[in-house]
């Protein structure tokens, strides 16, 4: 146990040393634009919604599962709250609860990936699939493809609100990333967690309600979803239609290039907080030196291709040590 702690460390010591060199390469190279405070603000609050989405992928991918419908879940929320709180519907609620049913839509989303997946046996790819192309065309409907405006004031100043010059956006997603550090690291829903992940039917065996807690993650991770959803809706000042398109990948590349393993039992919230400050640094980097934008989708691309070979051949490499081991021993 002490042994996976200290890779977890040297992983992270690994990934901020990466961001560090980085963010230096970037500030000469644009001579001094990208370490301008305005841009690394900017840089922030665009890393903080795929950061929200991230840590509940986070959970999911620790199990050994995948959900693809993230990103309309972050379109779905985003869109409710605009049409139930928007001053040119037929709603007109408050704020409070516009959150509080696009929280809620979001959350029966997860449910239901959890029952298909858990109960139904429906592979997490197919069932997160099927769910994220559904949950797209809910709101391409429910909007008739277009935005909603006439959102409340206070929910558009978000924002642009600061608090000790750093982005409310941004202070939403490190409050909630240390949140869920916590959680996974003392308290029984983490343990569950890590234990489904590493091996689900000795965690059955040892006591642990499989059906409970699946259902937990998934809602937990669409409830993030939700959050970003609405954190989005703030940017635009709308609902939008579009919203949280492609989502599900970056907050995928962000777990993976953060460490974690797609074969679960692996993942920290640091190290994918670390995989989204990466990913978003490179867009913004290439940005500022004028980079073709389908350039940077290759070189992201390339680099979860990488981490996810390198996450493979440590895991075969360990393997092949557990073998010799082994014959040692006959």
């Amino acid at each position: 146990m002490a042994g996976k702690r200290e890779r977890k460390a040297f992983a992270e010591r690994n990934l901020l040393i990466i961001l560090v060199v980085m963010w230096v390469f970037l500030a000469i190279a644009t001579k001094g634009n990208f370490s301008s405070w305005a841009n690394i603000t900017n840089l922030i609050r665009q890393s903080s919604i795929n950061g929200v989405v991230a840590i509940g992928m986070t959970l999911i991918i620790i199990t050994g599962g995948i959900d693809l419908s993230v990103g309309s879940i972050v379109g779905l929320s985003g869109m409710i709250y605009a049409i139930m709180t928007s001053t040119r519907g037929d709603f007109k609620l408050s704020s409070f609860w516009g959150i509080i049913i696009a929280l809620a839509v979001g959350a029966l989303v997860g449910l239901i990936n959890a029952v298909a997946i858990h109960d139904g046996k429906v592979p997490a790819f197919i069932a997160t699939l099927g769910m994220m192309t559904l949950v797209r065309g809910i709101v391409m409907y429910v909007s008739s493809g277009r935005m909603v405006t006439g959102v409340p004031t206070e929910y558009r100043q978000f924002a642009v609100d600061e608090f000790l010059g750093i982005p409310a956006l941004a202070w939403t997603w490190i409050i909630l990333a240390l949140v869920m550090i916590f959680v996974l690291k003392y308290t029984k829903f983490g343990r569950n967690l890590y234990a489904i992940g590493s091996n689900e039917e000795a965690a059955r065996l040892s006591g642990i309600n499989i059906r409970f807690n699946m259902y937990a993650f998934y809602i937990v991770a669409a409830l993030f979803s939700g959050v970003a959803g609405l954190m989005l809706g703030t940017r635009m000042a709308a609902g939008v239609p579009t919203g949280g398109q492609g989502y599900e990948l970056d907050a995928i590349a962000s777990v993976v290039i953060g460490g974690a393993s797609l074969s679960g039992g692996v993942g920290t919230i640091l190290g994918t907080a670390l995989g989204a400050l990466i990913i978003q640094t490179i867009r913004n980097g290439g940005n500022l030196l004028g980079v073709d934008p389908f350039i940077m989708q290759i070189i992201i691309g390339a680099i979860i291709i990488l981490a996810v070979f390198f996450d493979q051949f440590i895991k075969s490499r360990k393997k092949g040590e557990g073998l010799k081991k082994l014959f040692k021993r006959a």
